[in-house]
């Protein structure tokens, strides 16, 4: 007999036998034509098999795990793709908006250690990507005995450009051998200066305006939002455990900053920054906007812009209204513009 919250069971005199559960039922294997129910936890084993087939669809319609038509299976499987679809859909859109977003407010407010690690363990990484050659020690520049007097006039710029920016944490500059007119700023106040890049300036001021740029990025920590874009969840979840070099995030955050670019707002923020770090060290704002042409585009990699090109050109235009009418002291004498030309020459 079906009763409200339980299936009774009576003898054929009426005499009642048991009342179970719907919620207690269970569908145990049995015949097609055969209705095989089993009490879920019971002690005692009992079974009861139902040959009537509108009495079994009854039960059916009533026992949460009888499930004779396959209707509450599919309704679990739609429920189950459905929540997938919709679990993969946020993830996307965390992914896509969530992340830049928590990443453009997160990198400001790491502590100076913590941004520090993620550069170092950035840092790691670019130089395996960077050094295609297998250098080793060898790579970067400046420790030979004929290169030291060239590391000097680079530590000079630093030293003026660094004094100006008052800077939380204190630059990390290398010069590598790279044949690229290039630089690059990582987290943790790192900055890499191309081979490539020196050989095409004309004077210090170019090299220093370039590394002023690049001091705009490390101030900005354009370096820091790039890599946390790149690594995702799994980057930011690390730092909270503080792992910064576990799993792939950050060989995938180094890639980032190596062959993309930042945003037009970043490379524009990075230049007044630079601009106006030039003018704060006395130095010549124009050699920035003249390395730019001459590289033609922004100094970040991946960055393939035409010298013709609109957004170069306003650039340009844009530092040279910063620049200032005072007279400037060039960062380096010729001595000492001639041995930082001579960096790499081991």
């Amino acid at each position: 007999m079906l009763a409200p919250d339980a299936l009774q069971i009576a003898s054929h005199d009426g005499h009642m036998l048991a009342e179970w559960p719907y919620d207690q039922l269970e569908e145990m294997a049995a015949p097609d034509n055969v209705l095989r129910l089993g009490r879920r936890g019971n002690a005692v084993l009992e079974r009861l098999e139902i040959f009537d087939a509108t009495f079994a669809d009854a039960v059916d319609a009533r026992a949460i795990r009888v499930d004779r038509t396959g209707t509450r299976q599919r309704r679990q499987r739609a429920s189950v793709v459905g929540w997938t679809v919709a679990a993969t859909a946020s993830l996307l859109l965390v992914a896509w908006f969530g992340i830049p977003a928590l990443a453009e407010r997160i990198a400001p407010l790491l502590p100076v250690v913590v941004d520090r690690k993620l550069g170092d363990a950035v840092d790691m990484q670019m130089r395996a990507l960077l050094d295609t050659g297998k250098a080793g020690a060898g790579f970067e520049c400046g420790s030979a005995d004929n290169e030291k007097a060239g590391r000097a006039a680079l530590d000079k710029i630093i030293g003026r450009l660094e004094a100006s920016a008052a800077l939380p944490e204190k630059l990390r500059t290398y010069v590598v051998r790279k044949a690229d007119a290039n630089a690059i700023a990582l987290p943790g106040g790192q900055v890499y200066v191309f081979r490539g890049l020196i050989d095409k300036a004309d004077n210090a001021d170019e090299v220093a305006g370039v590394i002023a740029h690049e001091i705009g990025h490390v101030a900005h920590r354009d370096g820091t939002k790039s890599v946390l874009q790149a690594g995702g969840l799994s980057f930011l979840f690390g730092m909270l455990l503080g792992d910064f070099v576990g799993g792939g995030a950050v060989v995938i955050a180094a890639k980032t900053v190596l062959q993309s670019s930042y945003t037009r707002e970043a490379e524009s923020a990075a230049d007044a920054y630079g601009a106006a770090l030039m003018n704060k060290a006395g130095g010549n704002v124009h050699a920035l906007a003249i390395m730019l042409g001459k590289i033609g585009g922004a100094t970040e990699p991946g960055m393939k812009i035409l010298l013709d090109h609109p957004e170069t050109k306003a650039r340009i235009a844009a530092i040279n209204r910063v620049a200032g009418a005072k007279s400037t002291t060039a960062f380096l004498d010729a001595k000492e513009w001639l041995a930082l030309k001579r960096i790499c020459a081991g």
